[in-house]
């Protein structure tokens, strides 16, 4: 099983950005913890972070026949992106939403998520380990 996780906007700025919202450990630290549990799962995982939306849509577009699933933080793309919506729903792969924060407890604004729509599950709130949680449900080991 191949897993793409995609990664939005200012993802790549863990552990300087707000770290008493998305904490002190870095993207670095993000993707070994995740590539540490890929490997116990017997997954195999692929990594991509973009700033650019159109980027993260071509990431989803060439997943197609490609990966069996993918986890997506969105960042701030989650409320305003009907492109990643709509990537995600035509290339029909099994798609986790993951926020390491609670958006729903946050400013109004991020209570609204375009992607949910299109998505297996959502996993909120659970800072990194919530990336580990959605490979696990995508390997259909949770």
């Amino acid at each position: 099983m191949k897993i793409l996780v995609l990664n939005g906007p200012n993802l790549n700025m863990l552990g300087i950005r707000e770290p008493d919202i998305y904490g002190k450990s870095t993207y670095a630290d993000l993707l070994k913890m995740i590539a540490a549990e890929a490997q116990r799962l017997g997954v195999e995982v692929e990594f991509y972070q973009s700033n650019h939306e159109g980027a993260l849509v071509d990431a989803i577009q060439g997943a197609f026949g490609r990966v069996d699933g993918i986890v997506i933080n969105p960042g701030a793309y989650t409320h305003t992106s009907v492109a990643l919506l709509d990537a995600v729903k035509a290339v029909g792969i099994p798609t986790v939403e993951v926020h390491i924060s609670d958006p729903d407890t946050r400013e109004e604004f991020r209570k609204t998520s375009y992607i949910r729509a299109a998505c297996a599950a959502t996993i909120k709130g659970r800072g990194f380990e919530g990336y580990l949680d959605a490979l696990r449900f995508l390997a259909g080991k949770k």
